[in-house]
């Protein structure tokens, strides 16, 4: 009789151990998963249906700027682009890649002024003047329709980066 009983309080205390085991690994996991406001914050959706050319629009994407500027026909065609149906865009981060600053964008010459040290890029990001060492940063995006989506990497931003697209 005595074997019986330290056998079930033997099995006992292993499913208590057990049990108590997968609590704290399911507790851990859930510490280590990014929260869903986090997630959220990964992608932001920018409509570009009502753009108008020459007109820098700023967004926030994972609290960087954004700079979106639809094209007109006069402005110099890029392998930056972005294009949504026969309108070209020019999306990137705006953070001067040499310290951070974000440029001014200047609408009269059509180009982006770093006032921290002098900075210069072109209507394409491509850095044209002063320290900056590359151009201003692409974001991974995707179309969807009229809309850019930010944070995931859709074929057309793959296709940048086969191409060999300085993003």
């Amino acid at each position: 009789m005595e074997t019986k009983r330290r056998d079930f309080m033997g099995l006992g205390l292993g499913l208590f151990t057990a049990a108590g085991s997968i609590g704290a690994l399911y507790a851990m996991k859930r510490t280590w998963d990014p929260l869903p406001s986090v997630k959220a914050a990964g992608f932001t959706t920018i409509d570009l249906a009502g753009a108008k050319e020459n007109e820098l629009t700023v967004e926030k994407w994972r609290g960087k700027p954004i700079f979106v500027l639809k094209k007109s026909a006069e402005m110099p065609k890029d392998d930056r682009d972005v294009i949504i149906g026969s309108d070209r865009f020019h999306v990137t981060i705006g953070l001067c890649t040499h310290l951070g600053c974000i440029p001014a964008y200047r609408k009269d010459k059509q180009d982006f002024l770093c006032a921290c040290h002098g900075g210069l890029f072109d209507i394409s990001g491509h850095e044209s003047f002063g320290p900056p060492p590359s151009p201003l940063e692409i974001p991974p995006f995707k179309i969807d329709g009229t809309k850019l989506v930010l944070g995931e990497e859709g074929p057309e931003y793959k296709k940048m980066l086969e191409a060999g697209v300085t993003v």
